[in-house]
């Protein structure tokens, strides 16, 4: 494992170093070069996949050192000595080898890193998705045509980013989040905040962003005859410096100054409030004053760029007779200086520099509406303050209108027996609306009599475009109602301008199942459904209510985004679901990780005896005819999602009833073969289960609903452009609203928090894992069987049960992970089935969150856990064993328990099972079994005791098919008896007889998945 991190030089270039846990713990010399910092050579051969070729250098860090060595980032953990034999924590300089890279070959670089596929086997450091960070942000700036183009010494031609309102705010946070190491190197200034740092990356990111984009199109051709086109030359291309007379690049470097100081701004900018006219002057329910058109004033002041809250109005400004001096330089010069400035951008502001003193502008209702629609965006982009009425942007002050449905078709219960489809026809009608309120006839054609954009109805001011009015009536009266399909109508509902007249779409209403439908709150207006009677288990109330929301979908034709919070019982909802389909509706595919196959076998024989399961996987998987006779014979089909895109054609010549997916932020990204295999399934039910429906980003929640109602969210890039931009990098809560709108209806997610949860889940949820074995897992857990096994047969006494014991230590390691059991320190990702499923678990513990405690009962498996889990989240990992002493282990309690520690605690059962309170833990992972359960309870105890206040979910992970399995259900069987049975260890299984171990011990068909 190679942990790679990103670093920012002074010298503005791209530096890579990483740190090579195969290298030797220590390596002193007079340079205190770094002892694991990875060589240039492998580094370059790392990163051969990343693109351009760099530079090698070096550079000095000032990092955590103790022991006389630097402590590891929290992506490569190291086994290191004791706190205590360390000594203090200070902070040393170290050299480390480094590759750097111009900013424009950077710009490849982090994003071939911030790609999975094309990191390799190279772990990445926070710093380099923070430099990604600053990549999207320096990109959107471009395509936003925040940006200039300048000149500086050299001569240079350089594009440099504009800050100003949220972007400023955004950079600010950036700078923020710099991870420590980011700003690690040794330099000449104190930049303890990275804010210069920050802003030194991204100006240069912003200039190679600006030329990528301008790539193959020369803003000047030809041989360049002025120092103005040999500067616009170097805009675009690599090539920045240009050449041209000092003397003409003085006077267009003041030249520019000039014309961008109006962009850019100085210490004070000009402020612009409108104010709105009094009721009585603009008349009420759609009528002006007396002339026919409201007075509204634009107000004028300074306001400081670094203190927002400080304003100072125009008229104080020339009341002031020098007394704001002292505050402000030249206040009247500037105020008049910003105004002309303004007016470039906004030209009606120039009537009123007509005035010796200017301190405001009246406005007709034409004025105010164009101030608000277009000067007021313009202003504050260019850095100008704003102060607009409280009422702007609200929807109920947008005229628009309104998609009243009706469901003729409607099935009138869950229970109904008519299966519609998404194709099912809907009437519907348009409706003039103010808000969520439509207009009355007289409003209507008050409305329609007026010529004026802002109008005061009801009591408040609305915008109101008239052409766009007149169009709208004259379609409703031509065309406002009409017949569609359920998903036309969803995508008519959250189009901005999919109404008639171009009118936005303020609001839909429905009655029967689509009114329950579009509501979002489907399930809890549904008649629950309870299990059916050859279920073997009891629904809460909110779980019936779940298979009640799905068994509606279903009947709609629609699919559905089971999201529940972990722990409220995903799986037996959907097996209720499936156990409760009618004769003869065929067979449900049900796609899941490879780790949660055996889980589904079981819960399923547990829950449902009566369904015929069948698991197409393996080797051994039937194929051709004898895999369609499987699954005809079949009521669920189990599969995994590797196998599901190799074998993509055989299962899609099934006519599938239904299609689960399990853990569905596998197919999260949209375009891997696994995702677009499973999207092509035919069904005619579609449920996506997860407990994350957004991981990172609004594309993941593109690709669930495509694959749960193909087509409802546009194509990818409309739904890129309409609303992942919007609201990802510009917050635009109309675009949100629309989102929530067109989704909800399809999203179930329950949350723990939820009182009406709370109180039906118990304090302890206490829960077995299986999990199943590797290919790798499965060879060495028999090879130990048989050679264990002959020599337990020829020995007796004491030499047998050391045996058997030993035996049952090297099962339980394999089971764990085949490094643990080899200790050869190869890699651990994708060799144990258990570590997939703590994975899996931990992705969602984090995302809500909340924190986790995990045991085992081996050290070295320990430290083990503890190198993965912090490399596979980026974050730090505690860690807790026989050898820390103390007052470290006091230190390690105190940081989990506080809100900023670690979310993830890995303990030994010996040394973290008694005497501790982690409260701030309500997810207990035991990751191998002591087979005592008092022993475990008392682990567990550690996080469910007085001063917990959530429900505690506890894991106890077990591999299917195995001796774990075996034992486990022998204690499960006789839990009563379970301390005379196991007494205080395993010893108990000393005393077998060597069939009786050899059926123990022997590995079970099934064990392994693949």
């Amino acid at each position: 494992m190679l942990v790679v991190h990103g670093l920012w030089l002074a010298g503005g270039r791209l530096a890579l170093w990483g740190e090579d846990p195969t290298l030797p713990a220590r390596r002193r010399g007079r340079q205190r070069r770094h002892p694991y910092a990875a060589s240039p050579e492998a580094l370059t051969e790392a990163l051969a996949s990343a693109g351009p070729k760099p530079v090698p250098g070096s550079v000095t860090l000032a990092l955590p050192t103790a022991g006389g060595g630097p402590l590891a980032s929290p992506e490569l953990v190291r086994d290191e000595l004791p706190p205590k034999s360390r000594g203090p924590v200070t902070v040393g300089e170290w050299l480390v080898p480094t590759l750097e890279y111009e900013p424009d070959d950077a710009l490849a670089v982090l994003r071939a890193l911030g790609d999975p596929e094309r990191a390799g086997g190279v772990t990445c450091g926070a710093t380099i998705a923070h430099l990604n960070a600053v990549i999207d942000f320096a990109g959107d700036l471009v395509t936003r045509g925040r940006l200039l183009p300048t000149v500086q010494p050299g001569p240079v031609a350089v594009w440099r980013p504009v800050l100003s309102g949220a972007d400023a705010a955004w950079a600010q946070a950036l700078a923020l989040a710099l991870p420590p190491v980011g700003r690690a190197e040794i330099r000449g200034d104190a930049d303890e905040a990275g804010t210069g740092l920050l802003a030194a990356a991204l100006d240069v990111l912003v200039d190679a962003a600006a030329r990528a984009a301008l790539d193959g199109y020369p803003i000047a051709g030809g041989q360049p005859r002025t120092a103005t086109d040999a500067w616009l030359r170097a805009l675009t291309g690599c090539e920045r410096r240009f050449e041209a007379h000092p003397t003409d690049v003085a006077r267009l470097a003041d030249e520019l100054a000039e014309w961008q100081r109006d962009a850019v701004g100085g210490p004070v900018r000009a402020a612009f409030r409108l104010i709105e006219p009094d009721a009585d002057d603009a008349g009420e329910d759609g009528e002006d004053g007396e002339d026919g058109d409201s007075s509204w004033r634009l107000q004028f002041a300074l306001r400081a760029t670094d203190q927002p809250s400080l304003v100072v109005d125009a008229e104080q400004v020339w009341r002031s007779h020098g007394t704001l001096s002292a505050h402000i330089d030249s206040p009247q010069e500037t105020l008049l200086a910003e105004l002309g400035r303004a007016s470039r951008l906004h030209p009606p502001i120039r009537e009123a520099l007509r005035d010796a003193k200017p301190s405001g502008l009246t406005l007709g209702s034409d004025g105010a509406h164009a101030f608000l629609t277009e000067g007021a965006p313009v202003l504050a982009a260019a850095g100008f303050g704003v102060l607009l009425p409280s009422w702007w942007g609200r929807p109920s002050a947008r005229l628009g209108v309104r998609l009243a449905a009706h469901s003729p078709t409607a099935p009138g219960t869950v229970a109904a027996k008519s299966m519609l489809s998404q194709d099912a026809i809907v009437e519907y009608r348009w409706e003039l609306a103010l808000g969520d309120e439509p207009l009355t006839a007289a409003e209507l054609e008050a409305l329609t009599a007026l010529k004026t954009p802002l109008v005061r109805l009801r009591g408040q001011w609305v915008q109101v475009d008239p052409k766009r009015l007149a169009n709208g009536v004259k379609l409703l009266r031509a065309n406002g109602h009409g017949q569609a399909t359920v998903i036309e109508l969803l995508r008519t509902a959250a189009a901005p301008d999919a109404a008639p007249g171009g009118l936005p779409v303020v609001g839909v209403t429905a009655d029967g199942w689509l009114g329950e439908l579009l509501s979002g709150q489907a399930e809890r207006h549904l008649t629950p459904v309870p299990a059916p009677p050859d279920f073997a288990g009891t629904l809460r109330p909110y779980q019936e209510r779940g298979v009640a929301w799905l068994t509606f979908l279903q009947s709609l034709g629609l699919g559905g985004i089971l999201a529940d919070d972990m722990g409220l019982g995903k799986t037996i909802q959907l097996l209720a679901l499936l156990a409760a389909d009618p004769p003869g509706a065929g067979p449900t595919l049900l796609v899941c990780p490879m780790s949660l196959v055996g889980n589904w076998q079981r819960e399923a024989a547990k829950f449902a005896p009566h369904l015929r399961v069948h698991v197409h996987h393996g080797a051994e998987r039937a194929r051709g005819d004898d895999f369609t006779a499987a699954v005809h014979d079949a009521d669920l089909v189990v599969t995994t999602y590797s196998l599901a895109a190799r074998d993509a054609a055989a299962l899609a010549e099934i006519s599938w009833h239904r299609l689960v997916v399990d853990e569905a932020q596998a197919i999260k990204n949209a375009a891997t073969r696994q995702a677009v295999a499973v999207r092509s399934l035919p069904a005619r039910h579609r449920v996506a289960v997860t407990g994350t429906p957004v991981e990172n980003r609004l594309a993941d929640l593109w690709s669930l609903m495509e694959f749960a109602n193909p087509g409802l969210l546009g194509a990818a890039a409309t739904f890129k452009k309409r609303f992942a931009e919007p609201v990802e990098r510009h917050g635009d809560e109309d675009a949100a609203a629309r989102l929530r709108r067109l989704t909800g209806p399809f999203i179930l997610r329950r949350v723990k928090t939820d009182k009406t949860i709370i109180t039906d889940l118990p304090e302890k949820l206490e829960m077995e894992v299986l999990c199943n074995l590797t290919a790798e897992q499965a060879t060495l857990y028999q090879a130990v069987v048989d050679d264990m096994l002959a020599r337990i047969e020829s020995s007796d006494g004491m030499e047998r049960r050391g045996l058997v014991l030993a035996t049952m230590t090297k099962l339980k390691q394999v089971c764990n992970h085949p490094a643990q059991f080899l200790r050869d320190g190869t890699r651990l990702a994708g060799r144990s089935g258990k570590l997939a499923r703590l994975d899996e678990i931990l992705d969602e513990v984090l995302a809500a969150g909340e924190k986790a405690l995990l045991f085992t009962q081996y050290a070295e498996f320990g430290a083990m856990l503890r190198a993965h889990l912090s490399t596979r989240f980026s974050r730090e990992v505690a860690y807790l064993h026989g050898g820390v002493p103390k007052s470290a282990r006091d230190e390690l309690v105190a940081r989990f328990q506080d809100d900023g520690g670690p979310s993830l605690f890995v303990l030994s059962l010996k040394a973290g099972g008694t005497g501790l309170t982690l409260t701030a833990a309500n997810h207990v992972v035991h990751v191998d079994r002591w087979w005592n359960p008092a022993v475990e309870d008392q682990a567990t105890d550690r996080a469910f005791r007085i001063g917990q206040r959530r429900s505690v979910q506890v894991r106890k992970f077990v591999c299917a098919g195995t001796v774990e399995e075996k034992i486990s259900a022998m204690i499960r069987d006789k839990r009563g008896l379970a301390a005379r049975i196991v007494g205080t260890g395993e010893q108990w299984l000393t005393e077998l007889s060597t069939s009786e171990l050899r059926d123990l011990f022997a590995l079970e068909r099934g064990a392994v998945v693949e």
